[in-house]
């Protein structure tokens, strides 16, 4: 019996915790599909080294593994205390600076990276500190200094992290650094650019205008993490390769009450718009200094698994907690169980009836086959990847299975729920011959059994990018051979 295969992708980030020799593989060996180099922390020259270690485990691995690029973007952040930290009580007086010169702080006040902050903000404001941690209210601005009163007593230190309740900062989403940023990671060559704080549109555009501008065929994530995500998130999407649930900075600014509603928002609205999406931030954090995670943390996962979500991020867990293999082994336990729970049944009533392209129009016939007349597996002959996103935007029972030659595709494949890309070179086959190819392919790996029905899907010109135009119903029969049984 063929054993099952976990759909939902794995992202892991790197840090010092994955730098040791041999750690990579490991990883791979236990489920890692893409990994996320946060250029929030350490320097490019560091990252482009930890890219080129991945390629290669990746290589002795034989797998696809993608690689994220996560930009900085315009993190709002307190600047340095004179002794690194102060002790500050509910009730006193706490000011901002917004001033490039300010002093070292001290238990009064300190200055602030985002020197347009007093433009952002009046009285009444609640201002949070260190992930909501320090609260502060807004008294009154005076040119460059905002006197606000402390909210509660706690310990503030070094370069926290800056947000106000409910949104409203102006600033853009793609800063200097994250420009100079992008020709960097188009020089490294990795698969996904991760945009940071992104407000509209414009802030996607403005990044995908700059990757290609610099020769990057990169796959653009959306970042969810403003208020101000929220109130554009369709047409942030809309101009979006990837998105992702942010959950750190967006449960800060729209508060904990409301995230879970909004994850499932964010879900919904990207995998109806035909997007990938990542759902992130803390899910397996008491990982970092534990070997098992919490019963808590297993539903979190378990639940945007069963939402729909493509992948699920491990961040601090992978990067500096003491297990990160362990962590990796939890999460794909967690997404195989979870998978295991629910049935897949696709609702074709809601399906998008208006389809202007012939690959969007073939997933959806393999989709409806596939729930109908039982297959073991969708077979894609893809060159960008694009027919096995919209194959995989329907939950369908059957694996995906898509073959290219190109190894960017394959790798922002890797991203995708229920897809395993697969390197084939179908140049010089008609897409009879490449049927047999890559049915005695999946044979000989074990994928396929004697017998399996499965739905193959190609173009007239295999070369062509967007040209599926054919789906064929197949049968292997012995030793792998393939036996058709129609044509659509």
């Amino acid at each position: 019996m063929i054993e099952r295969q976990r759909r939902t992708k794995i992202l892991a980030t790197l840090g010092p915790a994955t730098d040791p020799p041999g750690v990579l593989d490991e990883l791979f060996r236990a489920g890692v599909n893409v990994v996320r180099l946060n250029f929030s922390h350490g320097d490019p020259s560091g990252q482009a080294r930890r890219a080129a270690a991945v390629r290669a485990a990746a290589q002795r691995a034989g797998a696809e593994v993608g690689i994220l690029a996560d930009l900085p973007g315009p993190k709002i952040r307190i600047e340095r205390f004179a002794e690194g930290k102060v002790v500050l009580k509910a009730g006193a007086r706490f000011d901002l600076v917004a001033n490039a010169n300010a002093p070292a702080g001290d238990v009064s006040q300190v200055g602030v990276s985002y020197l347009g902050l007093p433009g952002d903000v009046t009285h009444g404001d609640t201002l949070l500190l260190d992930d909501g941690l320090m609260q502060l209210r807004v008294e009154q601005v005076e040119g460059e200094r905002i006197i606000t009163t402390v909210l509660n007593d706690g310990v503030l230190s070094d370069r926290k992290g800056l947000n106000k309740l409910g949104g409203g900062l102006s600033l853009g989403a793609l800063t200097e650094r994250d420009k100079e940023l992008i020709a960097i990671v188009a020089e490294i060559g990795v698969d996904f650019i991760a945009v940071s704080f992104c407000r509209n549109a414009e802030d996607m555009n403005e990044a995908r205008r700059i990757a290609r501008e610099h020769g990057s065929d990169a796959a653009l994530v959306s970042k969810i993490e403003r208020t101000e995500a929220i109130e554009n998130l369709a047409e942030i999407v809309e101009a979006s390769d990837v998105v992702m649930v942010a959950r750190g900075d967006l449960g800060v600014e729209i508060g904990d009450a409301e995230l879970p509603g909004l994850q499932k928002k964010i879900i919904r609205e990207s995998l109806a718009r035909n997007r990938v999406v990542i759902t992130a931030t803390q899910m397996l954090q008491s990982m970092v200094d534990n070997p098992i995670p919490t019963r808590a943390e297993v539903l979190d996962v378990a639940n945007a698994v069963i939402d729909g979500t493509d992948a699920v991020m491990l961040s601090a867990e992978t990067a500096a907690g003491s297990y990160p293999v362990k962590a990796v082994e939890a999460m794909a336990r967690i997404c195989l169980g979870a998978e295991k729970q629910f049935e897949t049944d696709t609702d074709f009533e809601k399906a998008p009836r208006d389809l202007a392209r012939a690959d969007q129009a073939i997933a959806m016939a393999a989709m409806f086959l596939t729930e109908h007349i039982g297959v073991r597996a969708i077979v894609a002959m893809t060159e960008s990847g694009g027919t096995a996103r919209y194959l995989s935007r329907f939950r369908a029972r059957a694996p995906v299975y898509a073959f290219s030659r190109h190894d960017g595709a394959r790798r922002r494949m890797a991203m995708m729920r229920d897809v395993f890309p697969i390197a084939f070179d179908s140049r010089g086959l008609a897409p009879r011959e490449a049927a047999r190819e890559a049915m005695r392919c999946l044979y000989d790996r074990k994928l396929l059994s004697e017998g399996d029905r499965i739905i193959f899907t190609s173009g007239d010109h295999m070369e062509k990018h967007g040209a599926t135009n054919t789906l064929r119903l197949l049968q292997i029969g012995m030793q792998g051979q393939a036996e058709g049984l129609g044509e659509l």
